[in-house]
């Protein structure tokens, strides 16, 4: 029967009674089966639209590697037998009057009470017969990207961008940078996605900014989606797109419909009126806007391919190529004292991961800017560390960012911004960004004095 087709040496190992008993059900399946494709010669069932033998095909495919002594035989058969249960629920209305099929729903009921399988769960993500899905870019990479003989898949690379703060700029490339950048700026421009911000002054004499204002356009992509258009601005922070949408690709608001497929566009409401999720699955993109006190922050994660998608016309992007010079705070990293102070040769040089440092460049005042009464720097410090137990640049710049305004809401900013950072960052081994080990960070006070009095404008 093994010369008809129907019979695989994969599914006779699992199926072999000395060494897998219980998967006596499997072996009775494809025996009716292979009946079947003798009888007709052939391994087609009567009903063309009946598509029971690729589903048949395909869970021996998934299984054909697996023996019982392998760790995690269970999980995965388990894997594989809902899949097959998914195709024959898929196929069942083509179905009806066949015997192979109802033989095969048997047997993985059957299997699945033996191997003590739940009827929810993962399916197998290699399963041949989930077809790549045009608004899902996890499922159109996926479907590219999986050779078709070892299953192997090669996931897509992954690019993290954020900006909270007075403000601080977390680059593609993990640059953090301390910029003005007021009025309108894009951080993202590209042939799939347009994200800008509006940054104001905070305190008079200074030249530190923070954002009131964030725009988030997804452009129109094939029929996943038309153009949709997201607005934040300070005390309005929308669960829909401006023309009062939630959602693009599906006949409802839920994050799947009724077919069980992801949409290509939703809005998810975390708090009211203080954190928002945009989730664009049709481009494999995430945007977190959060309202802390009076300003916005705003976290995005975009594979790597969609956010290298522009020409010319589009370097203006502070996540790709971080802030132009005139408009950098920190200069590069290199933070020298006003000359009225002492010891003006001092400054900071911020550690840039994989050697991105840039050159420095000095930047002198007229006189030295004085932070708004309300916190002292021990005093700042010992707030930020209510919230930042790490010393890394995001407890610095919280410190900064206290020095400046004298507002408590920037701490949970940069508590706010680091979490973000943490679940959309792709590279766990760059989370965290210190100041380099030197005579300077010894002296943080110095330090932090130092990004103070650089963002006199």
């Amino acid at each position: 029967m093994g010369r008809a087709g129907c019979c695989y040496r994969g599914a006779e190992r699992l199926a072999s009674p000395p060494r897998v008993p219980r998967l006596r059900p499997l072996l009775v399946l494809l025996l009716a089966l292979c009946y079947r494709a003798h009888r007709g010669g052939h391994c087609q069932v009567a009903t063309p639209q009946c598509r029971i033998q690729k589903c048949t095909t395909d869970f021996v495919s998934l299984t054909s590697h697996l023996t019982p002594a392998l760790d995690g035989f269970d999980v995965e058969f388990c894997k594989a037998l809902r899949s097959y249960s998914a195709c024959t629920q898929r196929t069942a209305k083509s179905c009806r009057g066949n015997l192979v099929f109802h033989s095969a729903v048997l047997g993985i009921s059957d299997l699945m009470t033996q191997r003590n399988c739940s009827r929810d769960g993962p399916t197998s993500s290699t399963h041949p017969e989930i077809q790549s899905e045009p608004c899902n870019y996890h499922s159109r990479t996926q479907h590219a990207h999986t050779h078709p003989h070892t299953h192997t898949h090669t996931p897509p690379g992954y690019l993290f961008c954020g900006l909270f703060g007075d403000p601080h700029l977390r680059t593609f490339k993990d640059s953090f940078q301390t910029c003005k950048v007021e009025g309108a700026w894009p951080l993202i421009d590209n042939d799939y996605l347009s994200v800008q911000v509006t940054n104001v002054p905070v305190v008079t004499g200074s030249s530190a900014t923070a954002t009131n204002k964030i725009t988030v356009i997804f452009k129109p992509f094939e029929e996943c989606t038309d153009q949709r258009v997201y607005q934040a601005v300070t005390d309005d922070l929308p669960a829909a797109f401006v023309d009062g949408t939630v959602s693009s690709g599906a006949p409802d608001h839920n994050v799947n419909d009724s077919t069980g497929k992801v949409q290509a566009l939703w809005i998810s409401e975390h708090s009211p009126g203080r954190h928002v999720e945009l989730h664009a699955s049709y481009i494999g993109v995430t945007v977190i806007v959060r309202q802390l006190g009076r300003y916005l922050t705003l976290a995005v994660r975009i594979p790597e391919e969609m956010a290298h998608a522009y020409d010319a016309t589009q370097d203006l992007q502070l996540c790709l190529n971080g802030c132009p010079t005139s408009e950098r705070i920190d200069r590069g990293g290199h933070l020298p004292l006003p000359l009225p102070l002492p010891h003006p040769a001092l400054g900071l040089q911020l550690q840039q991961p994989h050697g991105q440092g840039q050159s420095s460049h000095t930047h002198s005042h007229t006189a030295p800017y004085s932070a708004p009464h309300g916190f002292s720097m021990e005093g700042a410090r010992a707030h930020c560390r209510e919230q930042l137990e790490v010393q890394d640049i995001y407890f610095h710049s919280c410190v900064f960012d206290l020095l400046t305004t004298g507002d408590a809401n920037f701490t949970a900013a940069a508590f706010s911004a680091l979490k973000d950072m943490e679940s959309l960052h792709p590279h766990r081994e760059r989370w965290t960004i210190y100041p380099p080990s030197s005579a300077h960070t010894s002296q943080p006070i110095t330090w932090l004095l130092l990004l103070t009095l650089c963002a006199l404008g």
